[in-house]
């Protein structure tokens, strides 16, 4: 775990709920400086009494927006890319064009407009992409996954480019985490689910948490340009649905 960063900044977008709340709580409490910028204001409202929690509402999409973040709140130590549709599981067969193109809008533009213009004002830093599914395919969904597979390719472009510059860029990708995003799952897919899960059940947002505030740490400055896997062991010989 991280030690007191108390001068050191961090975003995280998708910050005030789940897996990103997560984020934004286990930083603040190793001491960093967090902003959670979320698109939903009254989550974001919520979030704001945590620890060392500055919460912001943002669209991820709207350039100008995260721009005048990043100057109002940075520049950033830590940026976290977080911000994502939820991952429904519809049939290939039955996605549509509008599917697609939404899933590709918000989790891959998105993601690149905060990490550009987050890295246009680093000197250095870290730069976590959450990539959820893009490391494996799987039953329904097929848009999102595509969506998360671009994440991947994104972060490890990036981190060629930015390592000349001090900036670590690296990607986690958890398996099935317990966040309002399953609760849309019927209950018999959730059950399947569970059934196939290593430890019986989906993983703690805060294991997740962990895993982005070691990348976050020094110790995790090591490592640029890879995908960590924070899925219990689903993925040692094991499909992911």
């Amino acid at each position: 775990m991280t030690g007191p960063a108390t001068d050191k900044r961090a975003l995280v977008t998708g910050g005030a709920r789940g897996i990103g709340r997560a984020i934004a709580v286990t930083l603040a409490a190793a001491g960093w400086q967090v902003t959670a910028a979320d698109i939903d204001a009254s989550a974001v409202a919520e979030a704001e009494p945590d620890l060392r929690i500055t919460g912001e509402t943002l669209d991820v999409i709207d350039r100008a927006a995260v721009a005048a973040l990043i100057e109002q709140r940075g520049p950033f130590d830590v940026v976290v890319n977080n911000a994502a549709i939820p991952a429904d599981m519809l049939p290939f067969a039955e996605l549509t064009s509008g599917h697609f193109a939404r899933a590709l809008r918000i989790n891959v533009m998105g993601s690149f407009i905060v990490a550009q213009e987050a890295a246009r004002r680093m000197e250095s830093g870290t730069i976590v992409n959450i990539a959820s599914r893009g490391y494996l395919g799987g039953i329904g969904g097929a848009h999102y996954v595509a969506s998360k597979a671009a994440v991947v390719g994104m972060t490890r472009a990036m981190a060629v480019e930015l390592r000349w510059r001090g900036i670590a860029v690296n990607a986690v990708a958890p398996g099935m985490v317990e966040t309002r995003m399953i609760e849309n799952f019927s209950p018999v897919l959730r059950e399947k689910l569970t059934e196939m899960e290593p430890g019986g059940g989906p993983l703690n947002p805060v294991v997740i948490a962990g895993a982005v505030a070691y990348l976050a740490s020094p110790a995790g400055r090591s490592m640029t340009g890879q995908v960590l896997l924070v899925d219990g062991g689903k993925t040692i010989g094991v499909g992911l649905y």
